[in-house]
Parts: C-alpha cells; sequence; structure tokens
C-alpha cells in the first residue's frame, strides 16, 4: 500500500513540478482501482460487489480530472490524443 508520495519532489525541476504532481495522482488513481476491481471480482456478495464498483468508477472519474489538468492547454498532447483515438478506431473498426 502507497502512504507516501512515490516521487522525489525536491528532485524535480520548478517547471516540472505541477505535472509530475498530476501524473503522480493519476498512478496513484489507478493503483486504487484494480485492488476494488479485483475484489469485485472475487465476490458472489452482490452487495459487495456493487460498493466496491461503484469506488473502481469514483476512482476512475478522479483520473479523468487528473487528466483534464494535464492535457488543459498542451496543444502538442491535443494532436496526438486525437491521432491515437483514430488509430484506435481504424484498429477496432468503430
Amino acid at each position: 500500500m502507497q502512504s507516501q508520495i512515490p516521487i522525489r519532489l525536491d528532485k524535480i525541476k520548478e517547471e516540472n513540478i505541477d505535472n509530475e504532481i498530476l501524473r503522480t495522482g493519476i498512478i496513484s488513481e489507478l493503483d486504487a482501482i484494480n485492488p476494488y476491481e479485483q475484489m469485485a471480482a472475487k465476490t458472489d456478495d452482490k452487495d459487495i460487489k456493487a460498493v466496491h464498483l461503484d469506488i473502481a468508477m469514483e476512482e476512475k472519474t478522479y483520473v479523468r480530472e487528473f487528466l483534464s489538468l494535464l492535457l488543459k492547454g498542451d496543444t502538442e498532447n491535443d494532436k496526438g490524443m486525437e491521432e491515437r483515438r483514430e488509430e484506435v478506431e481504424e484498429l477496432t473498426h468503430t
């Protein structure tokens, strides 16, 4: 279980600190999603399953919030995201 920030913020250049904080938030939320989904998959109790899946969904919302902030104002990344979306559509025929 993670209880400390997994990076040394004092080693990060000042101009990169905000992005590193956001990336760390994303990593932390992704680390939280997996156990909730795994526990939900293991139980037959519908209430326990429902609560764990609901919590996992909340964690995914936080990932999207951090990612939105990370990508905000990054026009280079916007283009890259659109290209990746198009590539996925081609590969999956959707």
